[in-house]
């Protein structure tokens, strides 16, 4: 499969972006000139017309995944509220909520049929390849502060490293994206902006 990465700065979005992006969010495959919006349709709309499938074969453990993978976009709109918040209350509440979430999901790695590096056990698939960017944003949180979101989830954790070693993740982003990212926060007027602040100087 051939294809071309644009980078969007969400910041200043082209005329361009928004015509092909109804909500204004990446990312957005572009298909013969059609926009295909939302990352886990994108990612459906993949596993069904290319090779290898990335889903399991039995329907049950489908809808499991695709389950999982609706609560890892739960886990993206908490990331999204950890960052903004605007004082160290909120900042730490929305701390304690993403440390929930990843309690909820080390109890579903641990009763998992087979033991393994990844979220079904020896084999990729889609739902890991959903997750890996997910765990992508504490690499640059855990730079700022250690901050203790994995203390207590050691299967989550080594999900976690599995998915950050595998070079597919890798080149999923440019070799910028944690400073891109960084920068991104230190631009909020957030508490955790005001700790990039702090530790800049």
């Amino acid at each position: 499969m051939t294809f071309e990465r644009v980078y969007v700065d969400l910041s200043n979005k082209p005329d361009w972006f928004l015509k092909v992006s109804p909500l204004g969010k990446t990312p957005v495959l572009l298909v013969d000139g059609q926009p295909i919006f939302e990352s886990a349709v994108i990612c459906e709309y993949l596993e069904e017309v290319y090779l290898p499938a990335l889903h399991p074969h039995n329907a049950l453990q489908r809808a499991k995944h695709r389950a999982w993978m609706e609560f890892s976009s739960s886990i993206l709109n908490n990331i999204a509220g950890f960052y903004s918040g605007a004082d160290c209350v909120a900042l730490y509440a929305r701390r304690n909520e993403l440390c929930v979430k990843f309690a909820q999901l080390e109890a579903q790695l641990w009763q998992r049929s087979q033991v393994g590096p990844y979220f079904e056990g020896t084999q990729f698939l889609l739902v890991d390849a959903v997750f890996s960017p997910v765990f992508r944003y504490f690499d640059v949180f855990e730079s700022i502060e250690a901050f203790g979101f994995f203390d207590h989830t050691p299967r989550v954790q080594s999900w976690r490293e599995h998915l950050a070693a595998r070079l597919s993740v890798q080149n999923a982003v440019n070799a910028n994206y944690n400073l891109d990212l960084l920068e991104f926060l230190h631009r909020k007027n957030s508490a955790i902006a005001q700790k990039i602040t702090i530790k800049l100087n």
